[in-house]
């Protein structure tokens, strides 16, 4: 392992990556591991490129020093970015299973148990099939979760490096808000979200922003395409701030015009949600708990929503065509798995249909500390509102924040046109 001090952490971080690693190989008697997710392989190695459609393996054994294999183009990323001594680039008319088995059977494993990632995206089904039909004196095993067993819970340096994605988060989000007007079109929001991200330091994320207006919203994972934003719309934003390739999540929710009744509800259920799960949230609860409390309060309400989907997902590292470690561990019901320090999630108490035609959402990036969690924003949960009218220009960070969570008061209610003075 090459000393460096130019990589995103310290060389004792990827010393204890790397022994951690070895650790669980041994305990399944694994000789060797070969790792072609993107996400794993910066993990271990600080490795990362866009060009990582093309094969890319590092191959560790259990003793001994690891070994890169790249595309040639590639090869600079291990060079320049990583710690790893020992590459072996193919060229684009190369053959890189062809390689791989020969690295193995140079490096003396030809006949030894070998684990390989087989639900990695991008170690397709025709090229597991040429490792298998190739590799003959050894037994190939699936170590897939072998990694990512290490990457669930985060280091305080890999908390650091998310607080810096929070901050490009925040501030994309804070742009998006302040541009979602009336007359504005959604490439409008999104260009004001990417160059705010940017330029707080963040970096391309693995998915770009969302942003639905208006009955868009209801169409899964909808981001911008060119519609004007209309008085009396509502603009749903979900941004995913990156730097060094680790993301932090959030939504929030525009109204343009009056705060309806309903939209005022929704906005107060979903911070009930968020408020309880974080008072509750820590070391020992269990994912299914976690989502429980989260799908009973958004499910309780009388606005036609529903939870749709997983109430929360493990974030951190992250390539596209995802920003989240889902595939990891999601809030789902019916997981067993206990929450522990160092844990990551995206929280997303959204809710779907409101009103029968609306989509909104409030969410959060929490981590699971020692006795608790906590969040790695600030920004304001409410809705912000825009009115269409100068002279009546409001916003929902007026209201009174200690009123009841489910209805507005009277004075709210009639400013909403849901009541009477």
């Amino acid at each position: 392992m090459r000393a460096r001090d130019d990589m995103t952490f310290p060389p004792e971080e990827y010393q204890r990556r790397l022994h951690d690693l070895r650790e669980r190989m041994a305990a399944r008697r694994l000789d060797a591991v070969v790792i072609t997710d993107p996400e794993n392989l910066m993990y271990l190695t600080d490795y990362q490129t866009t060009g990582y459609s093309f094969f890319q393996a590092l191959v560790v054994p259990l003793d001994g020093e690891p070994l890169m294999i790249t595309r040639a183009m590639e090869e600079s990323n291990v060079i320049e970015r990583t710690w790893v001594e020992h590459t072996r680039p193919y060229p684009d008319t190369g053959d890189a299973i062809q390689e791989l088995v020969l690295a193995l059977n140079q490096s003396g494993l030809g006949n030894k148990r070998v684990g390989y990632e087989r639900n990695s995206y991008f170690f397709p089904a025709y090229q597991q099939d040429r490792i298998h039909t190739s590799f003959q004196h050894g037994v190939l095993l699936d170590c897939f979760g072998i990694v990512e067993a290490g990457r669930l819970r985060k280091s305080d340096v890999e908390i650091d490096v998310m607080r810096r994605a929070a901050r490009a988060t925040e501030a994309g989000m804070a742009a998006g808000l302040a541009a979602a007007l009336p007359g504005a079109t959604e490439n409008d929001v999104a260009a004001a979200i990417s160059s705010a991200m940017f330029r707080a330091g963040g970096e391309f994320p693995s998915v770009m922003p969302y942003v639905a207006s208006g009955p868009r919203s209801m169409i899964g994972h909808a981001t911008w395409e060119g519609r004007v934003i209309q008085p009396d719309d509502h603009v749903l934003l979900e941004i995913g701030g990156c730097y060094r390739r680790y993301h932090t999540a959030m939504m929030r929710t525009v109204v343009t015009g009056e705060l309806s009744g309903s939209m005022y509800r929704s906005q107060e259920r979903m911070k009930a949600a968020l408020a309880e799960l974080k008072s509750l949230m820590g070391p020992g609860m269990t994912v299914s708990d976690a989502d429980s409390i989260v799908r009973r309060i958004i499910s309780d309400n009388d606005v036609g929503a529903r939870l749709v989907t997983r109430s929360g997902y493990s974030i951190g590292i992250a390539f596209p065509p995802s920003w989240d470690e889902g595939y990891i561990l999601s809030l789902n019901p019916g997981d067993f798995s206990v929450l522990e320090p160092g844990m990551t999630f995206h929280v997303i108490p959204w809710m779907w249909g409101v009103d029968g035609d609306k989509t909104v959402g409030i969410s959060d990036t929490i981590r699971i500390t020692d006795d608790g969690c906590e969040s790695f924003f600030s920004l304001d949960e409410d809705f912000v509102v825009h009115a269409t009218d100068a002279a009546n220009l409001t916003s929902v960070a007026d209201l009174e924040p200690d009123t009841a969570a489910d209805e507005p008061t009277h004075a709210q209610a009639a400013a909403a046109g849901t009541g009477e003075p």
